[in-house]
């Protein structure tokens, strides 16, 4: 009975692995495109939004059967319930690199993505979602305690990518517009830190039983 329970642990871990990796591929994509070094990726990262949305079925339908069928307590209940809440902001990850792909277009031809430090926050949120899967699958607590530290980073280029528009236009350098369009595509990237840092606290709560957020 263990060994079968234990079995299906590893096939959850395998499922969020590539619901990250296409979380990951998402964001990377995006960015390319902001940096002038993709053309068009709003059609692949809309088939990625939707692979991404399967597997969070998938892993919910997963950690219900894991819950009904095998009765987990203790730890084992705290990482299946983990499991679902994360798959829910790695949905959100997604949604939000498709509507950073979204504004490519408007983006196109401004060069911006050269001028300010978007390609840095991209970085920054991808290794941070990749560490927060990564501290799940291998209940490192010192990871995901590190992911949470991580978001100072990407609010820090936040605070950059948006002085560096502000003193962009006061010179008249680039198009008021396409700024705009920037700025949200960095408030996007903000969001998916926020995001991968929820993440990282429920992989904390599914090893020390800890939560901010319930503590409160």
């Amino acid at each position: 009975m263990r060994q079968n329970f234990d079995n299906q642990l590893k096939d959850l871990n395998q499922q969020l692995i590539s619901m990250g990796s296409l979380c990951e591929e998402a964001i990377a994509l995006s960015t390319k495109a902001l940096q002038g070094l993709a053309d068009h990726p709003e059609k692949r990262v809309a088939v990625l939004e939707r692979e991404i949305d399967q597997m969070e079925r998938e892993i919910e339908d997963s950690c219900m059967n894991l819950l009904l069928r095998q009765q987990p307590v203790a730890q084992d209940l705290r990482t299946i319930s983990a499991a679902l809440r994360m798959i829910t902001d790695l949905e959100r990850i997604g949604d939000q690199a498709s509507d950073v792909a979204e504004l490519v277009p408007h983006i196109a031809g401004s060069q911006l993505g050269s001028k300010v430090a978007i390609g840095r926050m991209a970085e920054a949120v991808v290794l941070m979602v990749t560490n927060s899967v990564d501290a799940f699958v291998q209940k490192d607590l010192d990871m995901a305690r590190k992911v949470q530290a991580d978001d100072d980073e990407v609010d820090a280029l936040f605070t950059q990518v948006k002085q560096e528009l502000m003193n962009l236009i006061e010179k008249k350098d680039i198009d008021a517009e396409a700024a705009l369009d920037m700025l949200m595509a960095a408030k996007y990237f903000e969001r998916i830190g926020d995001h991968a840092t929820n993440v990282a606290e429920w992989v904390e709560y599914s090893i020390t039983g800890q939560h901010k957020s319930l503590e409160e």
